[in-house]
């Protein structure tokens, strides 16, 4: 007994074949286009991340193969190392200070140039001009200044009748000299991003406040800052993980020195693995900057978004 189809029972079956080819092919398209950024990723990002997790549990050898598993052993020498709780101690103490003086500086900065002045586009140029400058070029800038001789820091200070300062050698002042540098070189990407915010925020509210007699702080402290959370909240996250990955500075300018008092954590790792060949050692190190990093991240998101003003 044969059996007849007619085409309505047909009709259905074709259609959904088409939609599964169709729907394959769009599968098939999506991951083409993303093989070449997949292939940079884990070439550049997730394979380094895996074997450094790899080495922080092994002994390594002087090319950084894993010779001896050490288990928790290299966390372990961390947490006894004076150099190391040294180096995370100044790391802290950088950080905070470099992070709020930064956003300071760049939020009155970036109110200045909110307001409609004559000939405040120049100004802006020049607020936001560090961002286009390499870590290298402001070091070599801030090392003249720094220059115990024909430095503009020790002019300044012959001006105002005060000592000559060592300041890239004397280690009370070195840490000092680094953070007054990175707060420079940072300043340009927080006050772009803090002048859009600002930019974003009804122009009319302060009509209105100006209309009541408002005077100006009090519209800083109850319209700009609520208004502007958001934004702030964005800086604070990227200038702190940009602070803990300070590197290049120090590099040039003190080589961690003097007496470790500028041998914060990534220029700790860096001279563990690439300068004592402690492979091991410095993937402890970066393992231990991740957790820190994603920690106070999380944390930030937990505690501030809760003062965070949406829109």
């Amino acid at each position: 007994m044969m059996l007849q189809l007619s085409v309505g029972d047909v009709l259905p079956v074709v259609q959904k074949r088409k939609k599964l080819r169709k729907k394959t092919s769009d599968v098939l398209s999506g991951w083409l286009f993303l093989l070449p950024s997949l292939l940079l990723l884990g070439v550049f990002v997730f394979y380094p991340m895996i074997r450094t997790v790899f080495l922080s549990f092994y002994l390594t050898d002087f090319a950084g193969n894993p010779v001896v598993f050490a288990g928790l052993n290299n966390f372990k020498e961390l947490l006894v190392s004076d150099d190391y709780l040294q180096s995370m101690l100044h790391t802290v103490y950088f950080v905070a200070g470099t992070v709020s003086a930064t956003i300071f500086i760049s939020l009155a900065l970036a109110l200045l140039a909110n307001e409609k002045l004559k000939g405040i586009g120049f100004f802006r140029t020049i607020f936001a001009s560090t961002m286009g400058i390499s870590v290298s070029v402001a070091s070599v800038f801030w090392m003249f200044l720094f220059n115990p001789s024909i430095g503009i820091m020790n002019r300044l200070m012959e001006r105002l009748h005060l000592p000559a300062v060592d300041w890239l050698t004397d280690p009370h002042w070195a840490l000092f000299s680094i953070s007054l540098s990175t707060v420079w070189m940072n300043i340009g990407l927080s006050f772009l991003i803090l002048l859009g915010g600002l930019q974003s925020i009804d122009r009319s509210l302060y009509e209105s406040a100006q209309l009541q007699g408002i005077p100006y702080m009090k519209q800083i402290r109850r319209i700009t800052l609520p208004l502007l959370s958001p934004t702030l909240f964005f800086v604070v996250i990227v200038s702190v993980i940009q602070a803990f990955q300070t590197f290049g500075q120090i590099d040039m300018l003190t080589k961690g020195g003097p007496s470790n008092e500028t041998n914060l954590l990534v220029y700790s790792i860096y001279q563990d693995a690439f300068v004592n060949h402690q492979f091991g050692t410095a993937s402890a190190e970066a393992v231990t900057l991740a957790l820190i990093i994603s920690a106070l991240t999380v944390l930030q998101f937990k505690v501030g978004e809760k003062k965070v003003h949406y829109q």
